[in-house]
C-alpha cells in the first residue's frame, strides 16, 4: 500500500465511521439479545431433553476407558499417532502451545492489508490445511476403537473344539483386553503398532508352552505375569489359551 492508497483508505474509513452507529447502545443491545436467545435455547433443551450424566462412577473397575471431550479428539489422536515416548511432550504440549502463540502473534507478523483469500495463497493454504487436519484427526479420534477391547470373533477352529474351548477363548480375550496388552501390541485391528510385536498370528510362531513361558519370564519392558499365574491360575490359563489360538485363518 503506497501513500496515496493509504490516504484514500483513511478518507473512506472516516466517511463510513461517521455514517455508522456507536457501539453503545446499538452493538451492546444486539449482543445482549443474542446472548439471551442462546441461554434460553440451552435452558429449553435441558428441560426438554435432559442431561445425560452416565453411570455411577466405579473406582474399582478395570474396563473403564477414559476419553476426552469431542473437541479434544484431534489432540487425542495426535497423541496416538506419535509413538516414541520422547516425542509425547511435543505432541501434548509443544505443538498446541506453538499454534496458540502463532495465533496470538498473528496481528504482529501479518501486516499485509490484503484480506481476500485468493490473494493470500500462503495464509489461505495454511488455514485450510489446519482446518482439514484438525477435522481429520477429530474423525479418527471419534472412530478409534477402545484400547481395552478386542473386536475378534471366535475362530472356526476353536468352535470345532467345543463350547468349552469357545468360552475359554472369550475369557482369555477379556484377560488380554483388561491387562493392558493392547498398549504395546496389536491384535487384529485393535491395539498399537509397538513397541511389542503383533500378536494376531502369535499361535503360528510359538506353541502354547512357549507362550506361557514368555508370559512368566518376558523381555523388558513387558511386565511378568508370574503373579497372575500364582494368584489366579485359571485366568492365566485362559490368557495362554487365547494367545495360542491366534493363528492364520483359512
Amino acid at each position: 500500500m503506497n501513500h496515496r492508497q493509504k490516504e484514500q483508505y483513511l478518507r473512506d474509513y472516516s466517511v463510513l465511521k461517521n455514517q455508522g452507529k456507536p457501539f453503545w447502545p446499538y452493538a451492546v443491545a444486539k449482543d445482549g439479545a443474542m446472548a439471551i436467545v442462546v441461554v434460553a435455547a440451552i435452558m429449553l433443551m435441558s428441560l426438554i431433553l435432559g442431561a445425560e450424566l452416565g453411570p455411577k462412577a466405579d473406582g474399582t473397575t478395570t474396563t473403564y476407558v477414559p476419553r476426552p471431550e469431542w473437541y479434544f479428539f484431534f489432540l487425542f489422536e495426535l497423541l496416538r499417532v506419535i509413538k516414541p515416548p520422547y516425542l509425547v511432550p511435543l505432541a501434548t504440549i509443544g505443538i498446541p502451545t506453538i499454534c496458540m502463540i502463532l495465533l496470538f502473534l498473528l496481528p504482529f507478523y501479518d501486516r499485509g492489508p490484503e484480506r481476500r483469500p485468493e490473494r493470500r495463497p500462503i495464509a489461505t493454504t495454511a488455514g485450510v490445511f489446519t482446518i482439514v487436519a484438525m477435522g481429520y484427526l477429530t474423525y479418527l479420534g471419534a472412530a478409534a476403537g477402545s484400547p481395552n477391547e478386542i473386536d475378534m470373533n471366535v475362530p472356526a477352529s476353536v468352535k470345532a473344539q467345543g463350547v468349552q474351548a469357545a468360552r475359554q477363548f472369550e475369557a482369555g480375550k477379556q484377560v488380554v483386553a483388561q491387562s493392558g496388552c493392547l498398549a504395546c501390541h496389536k491384535i487384529g485391528e485393535n491395539g498399537n503398532d509397538g513397541p511389542g510385536p503383533h500378536l494376531t498370528e502369535i499361535g503360528d510362531r510359538l506353541p502354547r508352552d512357549a507362550i506361557a513361558q514368555t508370559l512368566v519370564n518376558p523381555t523388558a519392558p513387558m511386565p511378568s505375569y508370574a503373579g497372575l499365574k500364582e494368584s489366579d491360575p485359571q485366568r492365566f490359563e485362559n490368557l495362554t489359551a487365547f494367545l495360542s489360538e491366534l493363528k492364520t485363518q483359512d
